[in-house]
């Protein structure tokens, strides 16, 4: 077996285990299934599938471990088993924040002598921002039992509702960081100065993955759209801002040079949007973007997913099962990658149309085709005029970006500068509201009750069926 291989099935083998764990819950189970496996290939002298059996293990111990430890490092003050919370008067860093027009969360790593991530919904105001070290008095709960998957997944281990907070210091976070997330305001704050309130929102969106300042009423415009993901700052987005980069680079670099230079223009535009664990799951998709142009082959491409998937994995196990937004990631992708051929080659399609229409419409149907069932599991219900609603708005996406990373360049010195590149972004922005809006009226929805796990299965396997008999 060549070490690419190896790579891709021990990789495959460990996220599995994971999968089986996350679902199941039961490692005594799954340790004496995958250990008769093991057995019966052994006896059979089918040793590569004795180790994929045994690799089973390794992640099912991988993920009772990583939780144990995390368990074990955790010290709230004085937590109540009894009444599952706690009351009195301790420290914390903020280290993330979200904001809305009543209320602000925030998410506060406890100072010594205690340990552990607690969230807190507070008032709206005085507003706290990352780095701020508060004093909190209130009870500290338990997360609730419908929620406790979430907040295991993001390493949180109480929660409080509208405790009493005071700011001790500023600037106690990573200086680097707080560096970013100041010059990232900044560029939100140049947007709000030259456009209106809800192109600006949109545009934020759409470069930066803001949406602190949409409204209720676009935000579910957006859902019934089909349009939400163009904001969620996901790989797509990413893809376009390391592609423009790449071809401005290999103007004046080789394309091995360009390639790693644009992989470092990611990361510094990841760490300068927070390095959070969903905009460093969006980079690892632009980055597979990039390594599937520089490359053209699809196995590349394949060992490239599934050794992001594991190191995203091995960060933070509960992400595989319980976080819908590394799922949808994964599989838009996979359905990008491996979709798109196929149907050029079925309904032998050779050039991309005007404005890349024919591109755009097998790519969005192609992401829709693979996360279905993810949507369906999830929601119930997903609209079938959000093809048309993407193939019309993702042509002007790009230019959008790219002209808004412009003005907000051109703000920096000059706004009467800004404001000339300012009327072409306008001009964009308000054609995708219009197509916002106007999908939103006429929305088709797709409603299917009760589609669990067997049912996205059967449909997995028949999708993948399709692909092996199509493809070349």
């Amino acid at each position: 077996m060549f070490i690419h291989d190896a790579t891709f099935w021990f990789c495959v083998a460990f996220l599995l285990g994971v999968f089986l764990i996350s679902t199941f819950n039961s490692f005594l189970f799954i340790f004496l299934i995958a250990s008769l496996l093991a057995v019966y290939f052994i006896f059979y002298k089918k040793y590569y599938f004795a180790i994929f059996a045994l690799l089973l293990i390794l992640g099912a111990s991988y993920f009772q471990s990583f939780y144990f430890i995390r368990q074990r490092l955790v010290n709230l003050p004085v937590l109540s088993h009894v009444e599952g919370s706690s009351e009195g008067k301790f420290y914390g860093i903020v280290t993330d924040t979200e904001k809305s027009a009543t209320k602000q969360n925030l998410i506060v790593e406890l100072e010594k002598p205690y340990s552990g991530k607690i969230k807190i919904m507070a008032r709206r105001y005085p507003e706290f921002i990352y780095g701020d070290l508060i004093g909190i008095s209130g009870v500290i709960k338990k997360p609730a039992e419908t929620s406790v998957n979430y907040y295991l997944k993001e390493g949180i281990s109480g929660t409080m509702e509208f405790p009493a907070l005071d700011l001790k210091e500023s600037g106690q976070g990573n200086s680097v960081k707080a560096f970013l997330l100041d010059f990232k305001n900044k560029i939100v704050q140049g947007f709000k100065r030259l456009l209106p309130a809800q192109k600006a929102a949109l545009l934020s969106g759409l470069t930066l993955g803001e949406r602190e300042e949409f409204s209720k009423d676009f935000t579910e415009k957006m859902s019934l759209s089909g349009t939400t993901h163009l904001v969620a700052l996901s790989g797509y987005n990413i893809s376009i801002i390391a592609l423009a980069i790449g071809g401005i680079l290999g103007l004046f670099f080789s394309g091995s040079v360009s390639f790693y230079l644009t992989v470092l223009a990611i990361i510094l535009f990841t760490m300068m949007t927070g390095a959070e664990a969903s905009i460093i799951r969006a980079a690892i998709m632009g980055i597979i973007a990039l390594l599937a142009k520089e490359t053209q082959r699809l196995s590349s491409v394949r060992n490239a997913i599934v050794i992001s998937a594991f190191l995203m994995v091995i960060f933070n196990p509960r992400v595989l099962v319980f976080d819908l937004g590394f799922q949808l990631s994964f599989a838009a992708l996979l359905g990008i990658i491996y979709l798109p051929p196929i149907f050029n080659k079925i309904f032998r399609i050779q050039d991309k149309g005007f404005l890349k229409w024919k591109e755009n419409l097998i790519t969005t149907i192609s992401a829709q085709l693979a996360v279905t069932p993810l949507i369906l599991g999830s929601f119930g219900v997903f609209s079938l005029t959000s093809f048309l609603a993407n193939v019309l708005i993702l042509a002007a996406v790009p230019v959008t970006m790219g002209l808004g990373f412009l003005m907000a360049g051109l703000a920096f010195f000059s706004d009467f500068l800004a404001g000339i590149v300012g009327f072409a972004v306008n001009a964009l922005l308000s054609y995708e509201i219009f197509i916002i809006d106007l999908f939103s009226k006429i929305s088709v929805p797709f409603a299917v009750e009760g589609f669990g796990f067997p049912a996205a299965l059967i449909y997995y396997l028949i999708l993948i069926g399709f692909i092996y008999k199509f493809k070349d």
